[in-house]
């Protein structure tokens, strides 16, 4: 191609001088050694061992001592009788630095990609399992005795649904629980109430029991006295069975009859007098004749539990007094002591299961603080009310006005 290599060495220096040329180190040698070399690298062109030949080229790289990255190609042609191999190079540094720049860029992401990824895994696992941790939750909540939980999961899947059957679950047992408590409190209220209405009553039946035992007595006190005892022992048999349907089986409705609740109070109070003489406390009557529809024994539960409680507030040398008034709905039965009296932030609470004014002395005298709930209980039943006013002079007075109906002949 060239004859002489002065002309090669011309045609390398136009080339090279050349502006924009790709090759920007140029190197030619011979067996004479280098003949023409031109750029930064050039002495980096022939120490490659290997090299092209006039058939052959050979592209290579290499690093400088600075760090930048060449491509090297090497080629041979014949001038005249010898060999002659030219080395051109190219800076491809910029090569390395967009990839070594992509890898980090590439790593960066990567590490993105994995904390975004990570972030969604762990909200979409949290979202998944939120709804069983509630509902693990719950059942530690229900085991635990708080019976109200509920999870209110409504998601639409099936974790919501077996979360509405876990509230309906625990619905029905807090239901079915609270019935049960209901059910024990009623059947303690019965307990206390059948025990109260016992108290009194058996007080009476011991006491004309030991007067027939222990005293002589003419033939009609002695009729009078087995009377009351059989009459009693038949009230409180009848009564147990009315007290259990008020509060275990909770009937809310009684048979009235006809009945004069004069003469029952009349006849209770007759047959208390000699009890509450013993305690030194007086008992008075008053009664209107006339007739209405009650329940009587229940009527004279009432009473026996009104003058109960007023012996407890008047206490010894008190004074009592038992008044029953016809009304044109039924009748008005009141009973009036002499005692302290009764404060007037505790008679709203009066009627309420348990309640004591004055908690000392109704351990003294034995109270269960339920005869005046049963006393309540009774009235409601007569469609009545009961209230408690400041006696004028001192005391309480009670009254319990039944509105079952006024019979007339």
């Amino acid at each position: 191609m060239f004859s002489e290599s002065e002309n090669i060495e011309d045609t390398l220096r136009q080339i090279a001088g050349q502006r924009g040329s790709y090759w920007d180190s140029v190197a030619l040698s011979g067996g004479d050694g280098v003949v023409y070399s031109q750029g930064k690298a050039a002495e980096y062109l022939t120490r490659a061992e290997e090299r092209g030949n006039e058939e052959s080229c050979v592209v290579t790289s290499f690093r400088t001592d600075d760090g930048s990255v060449y491509i090297r190609v090497s080629g041979g042609f014949l001038s005249g009788d010898q060999t002659m191999y030219l080395e051109a190079g190219h800076d491809i540094s910029s090569l390395y630095e967009k990839r070594e720049y992509q890898q980090k860029m590439y790593r960066i992401i990567f590490v993105a990609a994995m904390i975004i990824c990570a972030l969604f895994s762990y909200g979409t696992a949290y979202l998944l399992t939120r709804p069983l941790s509630v509902l693990a939750t719950g059942a530690r909540e229900i085991s635990g005795g708080n019976l109200s939980f509920r999870t209110n999961i409504r998601s639409g899947d099936e974790i919501g649904s077996l979360s509405e059957d876990f509230d309906r679950m625990a619905e029905q047992i807090e239901t079915n629980v609270r019935k049960l408590e209901q059910a024990v409190e009623r059947q303690e209220r019965f307990v206390g109430s059948f025990t109260h209405e016992m108290k009194t009553p058996m007080t009476a039946v011991i006491g004309y029991a030991d007067i027939l035992r222990s005293q002589e007595l003419t033939e009609e006190e002695r009729r009078d006295a087995a009377d009351y005892i059989f009459s009693e022992g038949r009230r409180l048999e009848r009564l147990s069975m009315k007290l259990l349907d008020i509060y275990v089986a909770e009937k809310t409705d009684v048979r009235l009859s006809i009945h004069s609740p004069g003469r029952i109070a009349e006849n209770m109070t007759d047959h208390l007098r000699p009890v509450f003489e013993k305690k030194k406390i007086t008992l008075k009557g008053n009664y209107e004749k006339g007739k209405c529809l009650l329940e009587p024994d229940l009527f004279r539960s009432l009473t026996v539990n009104l003058i109960d409680n007023a012996s407890k507030a008047a206490g010894e040398g008190g004074h009592i007094w038992v008044s029953v008034r016809m009304t044109d709905e039924g009748c008005v039965l009141c009973v009036d002591d002499d005692g302290p009296g009764i404060p007037e932030d505790a008679r709203e609470h009066l009627t309420e299961a348990f309640y004591r004014v004055d908690k000392s002395r109704s351990r003294k005298q034995g109270g269960a603080g339920l005869g005046l709930t049963l006393c309540a209980e009774i009235v409601k039943l007569h469609g009545g009310t009961l209230v408690f006013k400041r006696r004028r002079g001192g005391g309480t007075r009670v009254i319990a006005e039944l509105r079952g109906g006024r019979y007339e002949k």
